[in-house]
């Protein structure tokens, strides 16, 4: 046990938290990849999905809000929360990074182990998820600090980047494994085809591959699978049509306290408030759409995110596709002529009226726009802002600033891995 920890350690390059009370919490998930039998896989995929949930932390879920230029603290604008961010001694930077290698340790175990199994339907479940979670991480990866290091297997060696290019197609490859292997969940809770086709369809537009985007997303929304619903169900833990996959983020060890950061103290379910919205957010939303009250509250004249209702009483789920985005999705992969209607079916069924544009400028305002009203606080805005080329001159930040600094210690840790330009 001792050298399993000591190779997580390694691996990540840094503390991730008590070794011990990781291996007391997922006994099963940390025995010796030797050991497993098909009767311990249930265990091993609750300690995978633990994993993926909590070893990034809680500030990964909502990174691109924080960078986004929507947010700021009492004491500072958006740019500066985003200056504030953008370092390479920063803890939110140092966490996701090594809160992601972290659970990717777990997920290649998951994988190491169900493919020395026979193929059966609960080593296929396990193997299809585990496939999905690892493309996930590289997607988040990729997103935050470009061309990073592919572990096909857990390894001591520290590794050189990957360019964008090959860990692209690494998702892909690992999208398209896992979309073999599954069929329905049970549960949106548990990852299935579907939320490997929406992260699918969200990978291939933001690698400009527009017309698989646009396939993937229309036959996700005229599967009748899945409908526009209301916020106060989305976000109020209701049965809803929306949502194709989610964390459930129940469990007492969980960390994931998003509305913590969100809610004041002020709230009656109290909160830090770490993070408050912009008055140019808050004007944002028309009086006549339904998103408004759900997306932001007003506590005691602070505007708050209203999406995670717990405080500090409880923990909320976390989204990670629903089909909302994939409306989203296909009018933008679709373009200006074809895909406003898709746009315009969103935005009639939040109470707002059709837009027309005339160029293809304007369509892509618009849908930067309507991304923003429907995705806020669900950790989307920088990185659109990114893969647009428009967050230089939309935030206010400098050329280098659009991916985010390797943590210092890990390059202290791994001479292999170069920075990037400008930090």
């Amino acid at each position: 046990m001792k050298n399993k920890c000591l190779s997580v350690l390694l691996l990540t390059g840094m503390f991730l938290g008590s070794c011990a009370d990781k291996l007391d919490l997922y006994p099963h998930s940390s025995m010796s990849p030797d050991a497993i039998t098909e009767k311990d896989l249930p265990a091993l995929r609750i300690g995978m999905y633990n994993d993926m949930q909590n070893d990034p932390g809680v500030h990964a879920f909502i990174l691109f809000d924080i960078l986004g230029g929507n947010l700021h603290t009492a004491s500072g604008s958006p740019l500066d929360l985003i200056n504030s961010q953008l370092s390479p001694l920063a803890g939110v930077v140092s966490n996701g990074w090594n809160g992601y290698y972290g659970a990717l340790y777990q997920v290649n175990n998951v994988i190491s182990i169900c493919e020395n199994q026979a193929p059966n339907s609960v080593r296929n479940t396990a193997l299809g998820e585990a496939y999905y979670f690892r493309a996930l991480i590289y997607y988040n990866l990729l997103t935050r600090w470009g061309g990073v290091p592919i572990y096909r297997k857990n390894s001591l060696e520290k590794l050189s980047r990957n360019s964008k290019e090959e860990v692209w197609a690494f998702i892909e490859e690992n999208l398209d494994a896992a979309e073999e292997l599954l069929g329905e969940s049970s549960s949106y809770y548990y990852v299935s085809k579907d939320a490997v086709e929406a992260l699918k369809a969200r990978v291939f537009l933001y690698q400009d591959k527009k017309p698989e985007a646009a396939a993937i997303a229309e036959k996700l929304i005229t599967s009748n699978k899945y409908k526009l619903d209301s916020f106060e169900k989305i976000f109020r833990k209701q049965a809803n049509s929306e949502i194709i996959f989610a964390f459930e983020n129940r469990t007492e060890e969980s960390s994931i306290n998003i509305s913590d950061l969100f809610y004041s103290y002020a709230h009656p379910n109290k909160g830090q408030g770490v993070y408050r919205v912009s008055q140019q957010m808050v004007d944002a939303y028309s009086g006549t759409d339904k998103r408004r009250d759900i997306t932001i509250t007003n506590i005691a004249g602070t505007y708050c995110i209203n999406k995670y209702p717990s405080g500090q009483t409880g923990r909320d789920p976390v989204i990670i596709s629903r089909i909302s985005e994939l409306y989203l999705i296909s009018a933008e992969a679709q373009g200006r002529i074809k895909g406003i209607d898709r746009l315009n079916e969103l935005r009639r069924y939040r109470g707002l009226t059709d837009i027309s544009v005339t160029s293809d400028e304007q369509y892509q305002e618009a849908m930067l726009n309507e991304r923003n009203l429907e995705l806020f606080g669900e950790n989307f805005r920088y990185y659109d802002l990114v893969r647009t080329n428009t967050a230089v001159e939309k935030l206010g930040i400098l050329n280098y600033q659009t991916v985010l600094p390797i943590p210092g210690r890990e390059l202290q840790y791994n001479t292999n891995l170069e920075p990037n330009p400008g930090y």
